[in-house]
């Protein structure tokens, strides 16, 4: 199983940015998946997730300014994040989660002040 984390970058407070999660060596459509982020210091916590159903949960930090979709065609989880700050600053983890759970490599997002 591979989750291949793209789309982090460097951008300035109130910018945006696109992560999108690449899934290969499993059922994609059976698992939920999941964002998570990480920031220096701090442990990981969940930014969003959404459910092999289409349910979606946020975490109240994203609530409002950012979206998780997927599309099961091409195996793949997004996250639209708006309205960045720099508290935002971390590195961003997809996750795959069913009976196993699986993670991916990271991606950092970088918001400058």
């Amino acid at each position: 199983v591979q989750l291949q984390a793209s789309g982090g970058g460097l951008v300035q407070t109130g910018g945006s940015l696109r992560l999108s999660c690449a899934a290969s060596g499993l059922i994609f459509s059976s698992y939920n998946m999941g964002w998570y982020r990480q920031a220096p210091g701090k442990q990981r916590e969940l930014v969003a997730e959404i459910t092999n159903g289409g349910f979606t949960n946020y975490a109240d930090s994203a609530k409002g300014r950012f979206a998780i979709s997927r599309d099961n065609a091409k195996n793949t989880v997004y996250l639209q994040m708006n309205s960045l700050q720099p508290e935002d600053t971390a590195v961003y983890y997809c996750n795959a989660r069913s009976v196993f759970t699986y993670w991916g490599q990271g991606t950092q997002v970088t918001v400058s002040s």
